[in-house]
């Protein structure tokens, strides 16, 4: 009879590797705000997770990943959208749908992040750094994402000027958001005041983008 691979003990690994990570990233957050990202230790996270600290870095190459998760996510966030968007809907009209859904559940990604965690973020220069680099991603993968849906180069200068006006006004919204946690305002509060906020914002766009890239 014939025998078959055993596949289980595959995923038995791959859980045992995610429960591991999610172990080490619950105690690097939790040491992060208690103490500080500058202050906090991989040593330390190491200690509290009770693995060595080659496991953390193996996981988590740069200390900035332990605290910054969904970066990938984030940085692809826009360019995705516009790929993603439907018949007939200009890029605007995509991202300012995206956007409306993405406060209406208050995502992480948005700037939804909890008090505590954007306290951490703006007390912190390193982390404040890798924000804004993840800022300069998201717009340069949303450049390429607009030259490709436009059949035009990354540097030309429509591109440039689009992703230039439609990442900046995701910048400012999502610094809105942390600004309005960092206040103590309630999720629900933020969401309804960031949506009445978008809506200006998207709006100063349409006379220029309105039409543009539409699929």
């Amino acid at each position: 009879m014939a025998t078959q691979t055993p596949a289980p003990a595959t995923g038995l690994r791959e859980t045992k590797k995610h429960e591991t990570r999610q172990l080490i990233s619950d105690h690097a957050t939790r040491l992060f705000i208690a103490q500080g990202f500058e202050q906090t230790t991989i040593a330390e996270i190491a200690a509290a997770a009770r693995v060595a600290k080659k496991t953390v870095t193996n996981y988590f190459p740069r200390k900035e990943d332990l605290a910054l998760d969904h970066q990938e996510e984030f940085a692809a966030s826009l360019a995705h959208t516009v790929a993603a968007r439907r018949p007939g809907e200009s890029v605007l009209a995509a991202l300012r749908r995206a956007f409306a859904d993405a406060v209406a559940a208050q995502d992480p990604v948005a700037g939804f992040s909890g008090e505590q965690f954007a306290r951490m973020v703006a007390d912190s220069p390193t982390l404040t750094a890798c924000l804004r680099g993840l800022h300069d991603q998201r717009e340069h993968h949303l450049a390429q994402a607009l030259a490709d849906v436009t059949g035009t180069e990354p540097d030309d200068i429509t591109v440039q000027t689009a992703a230039g006006l439609l990442g900046t006004l995701h910048r400012v919204l999502f610094h809105r958001i942390q600004a309005l946690t960092l206040a103590g305002s309630p999720n629900d509060q933020i969401a309804r005041i960031v949506a009445i906020d978008a809506t200006q914002a998207f709006d100063l766009l349409e006379p220029a983008l309105s039409d543009y890239a539409t699929a």
